[in-house]
Parts: C-alpha cells; structure tokens; sequence
C-alpha cells in the first residue's frame, strides 16, 4: 500500500514541477539501448524527436507507452527514444517491455549516470519533444497523448 501511494505520489508531483534551469538549445543525447545499440540524437535531425523519460513502477508512465508508440508507427517524420529513468535490473526492464512492447529503442538511464544535457526528472513521466533542428521545441510534465503530440508538430 505504502508503495502505491509513494508510486502515486511520484507521478502526480511531475504535474506540479516547475522549470528547472535552462537546457542547452540543441541538447545531445548519447545512450546505448537496451539492445547494445548506439543511440545519438544528434543522428536524427531533420526528425522530430520524442525523448520520453519513463519508469516501470510509474503507471502514468506505462499508459501512455502505447500512444507514444501508435504517434511514431504513424508519422514517418517522427522518432522517439524511451529513458527507462530507474535503477532496476536491465533484465527487469526487459521483461516489462516483454509485456509492454513499444515500437521505438529505450535505454536506461540512473541517477547517478543522467543525460547531462537534460534536466532532472523530478517526477515522471517527462517528456520533451525535439523539433528537426535539434532544438527543444516543447516539454511535456505528466502523461503526453498522440492528440497533444499532434498539435506541437502541426499534424
């Protein structure tokens, strides 16, 4: 019970996060999937991007999996890596995926080996949307739909 309400808890504070100090414009995002795939966002411009911090214990987080992987399976100019943002077993990690697969990589991320050019989730899940040009075009706190994806790209 404890866990739930501490889970709950968690999820609904994203909503509440303010914005934390500024992000480089263009940030760089070097990971390596889950698969032992580089990962570069830098490699993907000319795209947008979904870079979408996430955890398995989040249920906010494990609703919205499945619409970010519909938005990407149907926009061709669309990419998406999931920042599985705990410090679970990988093998933990997979088995989730096992049960909720996603149509885009995901690469894990812990506290203490953060992407350094992205700010800190503070809850989850946290979202930020990355225009073609590599700039941030949106940050999203709480759960993200395909619908507002959509309409922060114009389609």
């Amino acid at each position: 019970m404890k866990l739930a309400l501490f889970t709950l808890a968690a999820c609904l504070f994203a909503a509440t996060v303010p914005v934390q100090a500024a992000m480089p414009a263009q940030p760089a995002l070097k990971v390596t999937t889950l698969e032992g795939q580089p990962y570069d966002l830098a490699a993907q411009r000319g795209h947008w991007v979904i870079v979408n911090f996430w955890a398995t214990w989040c249920g906010p987080c494990v609703k919205e999996m499945p619409d970010i992987s519909r938005f990407v399976r149907t926009h061709a100019n669309v990419r998406a890596i999931g920042l599985a943002y705990e410090d679970s077993d990988k093998a933990d990690i997979e088995a989730f995926l096992a049960k909720h697969p996603v149509s885009y990589p995901i690469a894990q991320v812990t506290l203490d080996d953060l992407p350094k050019d992205f700010d800190e989730p503070r809850g989850l899940p946290i979202t930020y949307l990355i225009a073609p040009d590599g700039h941030v075009a949106k940050r999203f706190v709480g759960p993200v739909t395909g619908q507002a994806l959509g309409a922060a790209i114009g389609q």
